[in-house]
């Protein structure tokens, strides 16, 4: 830092022509421009200016560094007013991670939406069903799944709550028939759907008598994503835990049964994480905004959609 105010000082020596002059443009003394001259000139081991008692003139060597200096100077400002920009306007390119099923079925529309508003911001979205270190890995916002956050020393903000549903296909539940307490899920075939935020050997309901816990024995199938395992449901394999947002469309085209209707389990909270508060780039602050106005509104309609088909099933 004390390179580039020696080298301003310089140059505003070079331009006003005298060190008074520079000083008062400054708002320093006339004494402490030419030290700082003088120190400049002895860090280079070169004269820059002739003096005289009226005026300076800059020495060849003198004039070939105020050029590189005016280079380098220009060079500074433009990235301050970049920088400073980025503070204000969102442009440039967002590195997001999320999990999976939340960035297919909620994330690439919010980005639709997102683009249209701010048109010259791009996105680079990875869809991983892990955890992430934002900074080692160089992304901006994580999107994740949880119960609750480790102390990672990230900002987190709440996007609402989601949880699953245990659902069947018509065929399976004609065939094998529908549990009517989670006990007698052992009585069924029940599959498994692999996920960092979920246990795989117990389901744990939240019900009219409150929390239940299910292990789950030996299983026919299982898999490491939503629409997969929605799929596998829907073809008749077992019964499932399903997200809502991989179930919603299943029960609403009559593809999938909803099984123990008053029962939903692996309820989780959405995670916006990102590495600071202070000096937060405008395309960070408005993406994450944007979730928080439009996110839990999505989750909502995914719940709705639930409940409005999860009526008693025969017995």
């Amino acid at each position: 830092m004390d390179l580039l105010h020696n080298m301003r000082t310089f140059v505003c020596v070079a331009e006003c022509g005298s060190f008074t002059a520079a000083a008062q443009r400054m708002d320093l003394t006339t004494a402490y421009v030419s030290r700082t001259v003088a120190k400049l000139e002895a860090r280079l081991h070169t004269r820059l200016l002739h003096r005289t008692t009226r005026r300076v003139a800059l020495t060849e060597a003198g004039e070939r560094y105020l050029q590189r200096c005016q280079q380098i100077l220009g060079c500074i400002e433009e990235a301050e007013a970049e920088a400073g920009e980025a503070h204000a306007r969102p442009a440039g390119t967002l590195k997001v991670h999320a999990m999976t099923g939340i960035g297919q079925h909620y994330l690439i529309k919010a980005i639709a939406q997102y683009g249209d508003k701010y048109p010259e911001v791009s996105f680079d979205l990875t869809l991983a069903n892990r955890s992430t270190d934002i900074l080692d890995e160089g992304y901006d916002i994580s999107v994740v799944l949880a119960a609750e956050l480790p102390d990672s020393g990230f900002v987190s903000k709440s996007l609402g709550q989601t949880f699953s549903v245990l659902c069947a296909s018509p065929a399976y539940v004609d065939k094998h028939g529908a549990p009517h307490t989670p006990a007698q899920l052992n009585e069924h075939r029940c599959l498994r759907l692999v996920n960092a935020a979920m246990s795989l050997d117990r389901w744990r309901f939240a019900g009219p008598q409150g929390e239940e816990m299910v292990s789950i024995g030996k299983t026919p199938f299982q898999v490491n994503n939503a629409d997969a395992m929605t799929e596998s449901v829907r073809a008749g394999m077992g019964i499932g835990a399903l997200p809502i947002y991989s179930a919603a469309s299943g029960l609403r085209d009559g593809s999938l049964v909803r099984v123990l209707p008053d029962y939903s389990l692996h309820h989780l909270n959405v995670f916006a994480l990102y590495a600071s508060r202070q000096y937060l780039d405008a395309k960070i602050r408005t993406w994450v905004e944007f979730l928080r106005d439009t996110l839990p509104a999505m989750l909502a309609a995914d719940a709705r959609c639930i409940a409005e088909h999860s009526g008693p099933l025969p017995r």
